[in-house]
């Protein structure tokens, strides 16, 4: 059992690494080539031929697909879909014309590729309406992913927002924590009234194991990866505070704020249960407790 994953060095990636080890799997890494991971094989997903001689080498029995420009904000809009969309392309063709196709491919896409629906609780079957770059990056990458489905076991993710040790602070979870832990004076923040789904990376790592190794008719379907509660940016606010017994001041940064502001996601996780007995379970409050320990 040969695991390729492609981000492992990646926050979520290096958390789904030591579950499949765990599993028994041999794991095998797929690293952009300035990586600092200093793991795994490193090729650029948006070279096509660089990643069919990879993939060929490796020679993987499933699949996780992890890489991606994650960051909303990310400024080169280009690169978005280069890598997004087009370097995912280039992993499905390489893998596609292996002789011994994969016995599972996961598709990390997100719950951003819901856009604002006036509902209260999203479930799969709500129809995409994407609001940035990176939603719509994610939203053309299952529809073109789709067109492999008779040639690949696809299983396509739409994680909500999940966190937890080592996530990169431009997110806001680690950012409220990093200026608790050096106890800040002062934090400025963008839109306070946001709510957000939140679950933790050990749980969406453990969901993505049993994906790719178990649940046999998970092939096809799309999953919501979620909590089914959502957390005002407020109330995290008052949890961290609670927790590290350290109060700062909010300031409200205008830049901070962005036009096309998500105010909501709440998922329903109810496939994803119906198909693996799976759903995250750690706390928020645990998580945020875990990582002010770190």
């Amino acid at each position: 059992m040969t695991v390729l994953v492609t981000g492992l060095g990646g926050f979520t990636g290096r958390y789904l690494g030591d579950f499949l080890l765990a599993r028994g799997a041999r794991v095998l890494g797929l690293e952009p080539p300035d990586s600092a991971a200093g793991e795994g094989c490193f090729c650029d997903l948006t070279d096509a031929e660089a990643v069919h001689a990879t993939v060929h080498a490796l020679q993987p029995t499933h699949v996780a697909h992890l890489a991606a420009i994650s960051f909303v904000a990310h400024g080169d809009v280009r690169a978005i879909y280069e890598v997004n969309l087009l370097g995912t392309l280039n992993l499905l063709e390489a893998l596609a014309t292996l002789p011994t196709p994969p016995q599972r491919v996961l598709l990390a896409s997100s719950a951003n590729i819901y856009g604002t629906p006036n509902i209260e609780v999203i479930d799969e079957s709500i129809c995409p309406a994407p609001v940035n770059h990176y939603a719509t990056s994610k939203l053309a990458m299952e529809q073109m992913a789709r067109s492999y489905a008779n040639r690949l076991p696809l299983v396509i993710t739409r994680p909500f927002n999940y966190t937890g040790q080592g996530q990169d602070e431009r997110f806001l979870i680690p950012k409220i924590v990093s200026h608790a832990l050096r106890k800040a004076p002062i934090i400025e923040l963008g839109n306070l009234d946001v709510s957000r789904d939140f679950s933790d990376v050990r749980d969406v790592a453990a969901i993505y194991t049993a994906l790719l190794l178990d649940a046999p008719n998970a092939v096809g379907q799309t999953f919501n990866i979620c909590s089914g509660q959502a957390y005002s940016l407020r109330e995290i606010l008052q949890m961290v505070e609670e927790i590290s017994g350290h109060s700062m001041e909010v300031r409200v940064n205008p830049a901070f704020v962005r036009a096309n502001e998500v105010p909501r996601l709440l998922g329903s996780n109810a496939l994803l249960r119906q198909h693996t007995g799976l759903a995250p379970q750690i706390p928020l409050r645990e998580t945020l407790r875990w990582m002010l320990t770190a």
